[in-house]
């Protein structure tokens, strides 16, 4: 898979993508990082830690996070693009939003990261068949107006919709990547059993991105606050390469990345 001017091997290989939040009120470290000159640096440091791409979203995803307009998450998030960019890794944008996208893509960012997975903003397929950039599909979904059947069943069903949303609009296939969700539309109990179960997301044969990076399954699990959940991460990451996830999103970058070497290290050995 090519993001921006650089090669990935997806099948063979396992990549770092470390997140850059640029909003006030992010659930794990909001309002850290949004100034450009603390930004930078910490972009600088987590490429050289192993981060292969760079994640930035302007609008917090956590439970109960204050929605902003299109207009202020472009302002957020495009100067940050325009200035991590320069550092050489791939830039991503964490939106939900096809006008967000569509100027972060014009700004520099080669990928695109929706957790809605296409379903969120009608016009979001339509940007990323438009400038044939990569996109990464989320699942999510709203279990109050739709409970889950048989969890693994629902959640790959959803995503083949999301793969066909984007196929109908011009998204070429080998741009797709997806993602299981981890705590979205998600209980304890569902964010377990998916990371249990990660290995059934090759059935739709496309990359996988794996995003638990200090998340409330790990919080409830260990019973510790966000600020202490590094090595639960380290875990899933571990389990992540084991069942072939592609690409492991996270803020602790060194640690996982460490982490990640060397399993992959024990996976290849003869």
């Amino acid at each position: 898979m090519k993001i921006g001017d650089r090669d990935f091997d997806v099948v063979n290989n396992n990549y770092i993508m470390g997140i850059l939040n640029v909003t006030p009120d992010s659930f794990s470290d909001g309002g850290r990082w949004n100034n450009m000159d603390l930004a930078v640096k910490h972009a600088e440091e987590m490429i050289r830690d192993g981060a292969a791409i760079i994640d930035i979203g302007g609008e917090s995803t956590r439970p109960g996070y204050i929605k902003v307009t299109e207009e202020e998450e472009i302002n957020r998030v495009i100067p940050y693009i325009e200035r991590v960019k320069e550092l050489g890794a791939p830039v991503s944008v964490d939106t939900c939003k096809a006008g967000v996208a569509e100027a972060a893509v014009r700004a520099g960012a080669a990928l695109i990261n929706d957790i809605w997975g296409f379903k969120g903003d009608e016009n979001m397929a339509l940007v990323a068949a438009k400038y044939q950039v990569p996109c990464c599909i989320m699942h999510n979904r709203n279990i109050q107006e739709k409970p889950y059947k048989s969890l693994m069943d629902d959640i790959l069903w959803d995503l083949r919709e999301s793969i066909d949303i984007g196929i109908r609009s011009g998204v070429k296939a080998e741009n797709l990547i997806t993602d299981p969700g981890i705590g979205f539309g998600k209980a304890l109990d569902d964010n377990l059993m998916v990371m249990k179960h990660l290995e059934r997301l090759h059935e739709l044969k496309c990359p996988i991105l794996l995003g638990t990076s200090r998340k409330s399954m790990i919080g409830l699990t260990l019973d510790l606050p966000v600020n202490e959940r590094v090595e639960g991460t380290i875990a899933t990451t571990v389990m992540g390469v084991l069942k072939g996830c592609a690409f492991i999103r996270v803020h602790d970058v060194k640690e996982n990345f460490r982490a990640m070497k060397m399993t992959q290290a024990v996976k290849a050995a003869e």
